[in-house]
């Protein structure tokens, strides 16, 4: 079972503690807020997730931007409602392959299956 260990000091002032370093929490400047840690969580994992089909298919891409955004509901609690992701991929000329490959990480990746229990997930692609 793995294990992470999160600080808090002085009200909501946190700090994730990591072998490679660390990650400041809280709505300090440079900290990060629960959601922000959630987005990132989901947008690294699907990431991950995608790199690893692409590389078993031998494509290359030159590198991706994923905005992540994301409604909760108003009723307690106040779980995610929506996910939207917009994803823009550089450097190919797969576009189909690309496409297939991204639809396939949305179901094998565990963070955006997690999410997806609770909100209604939807992603677009676009190429530059």
């Amino acid at each position: 079972m793995a294990s992470r260990t999160i600080r808090f000091e002085n009200g909501f002032n946190g700090e994730l503690l990591l072998d490679e370093g660390s990650v400041k929490i809280g709505r300090a400047p440079g900290g990060a807020a629960p959601y922000d840690m959630l987005y990132g969580a989901l947008a690294s994992c699907l990431y991950s997730t995608f790199l690893g089909i692409l590389e078993k298919k031998r494509i290359e891409i030159e590198g991706t931007e994923i905005v992540v955004e994301g409604e909760k509901r108003t009723e307690v609690p106040t779980t995610l409602k929506t996910v939207h992701l917009t994803v823009t991929i550089r450097g190919t000329d797969k576009e189909d392959a690309v496409r297939k490959s991204f639809d396939l990480a949305t179901k094998y990746c565990s963070v955006y299956q997690t999410i997806s229990h609770v909100a209604e997930m939807s992603y677009e692609l676009h190429f530059a």
